[in-house]
């Protein structure tokens, strides 16, 4: 195989990945976040349990992450639940009964809050449930950790 066939190659898997992000939640209770792969490295903050988190790199017991606002950090793998969670990410989103706008709106939440994702094959609309137990669709461009 020539070097520009396994160069092509390369960049066609890279390119069919770059959207497959792998997300997992902090498990109970939370999870420490370091600047590096070990529990000696500077605590850069703590983690509260459901927050949602991209997975960039895994590295032994540790894994390298990535949070709503963009920042970096590696914690134990053992503290990530598979669990799948969303935070909202615009003020005044709409949780509706259908994946429809014109559906009736079961609730409005804030930037910031907490929604369980009920299926995560989620393109146009994600299939939520909140801590209150209404269970709804929203937009995907209204949350992040899909």
């Amino acid at each position: 195989m020539t070097t520009s066939r396994l160069l092509a190659g390369l960049l066609f898997l890279a390119a069919s990945h770059a959207h497959a992000f792998d997300f997992k939640s902090v498990g109970r209770p939370m999870a420490i976040l370091y600047d590096t792969p070990s529990a000696k490295g500077n605590k850069l903050y703590v983690a509260p349990a459901g927050m949602p988190l991209q997975v960039m790199l895994s590295y032994g017991e540790w894994v390298k992450v990535r949070d709503m606002n963009g920042d970096v950090a590696w914690t134990q793998a053992r503290a990530l639940s598979p669990r799948r969670n969303v935070l909202v990410r615009n003020p005044g989103a709409k949780v509706f009964s259908e994946a429809d706008e014109g559906a009736t709106v079961l609730m409005t939440a804030d930037k910031g809050v907490l929604l369980e994702l009920v299926d995560p094959k989620a393109l146009t609309w994600a299939r939520v449930r909140h801590r209150d137990g209404i269970i709804g669709y929203i937009k995907v461009s209204d949350v992040w950790g899909l």
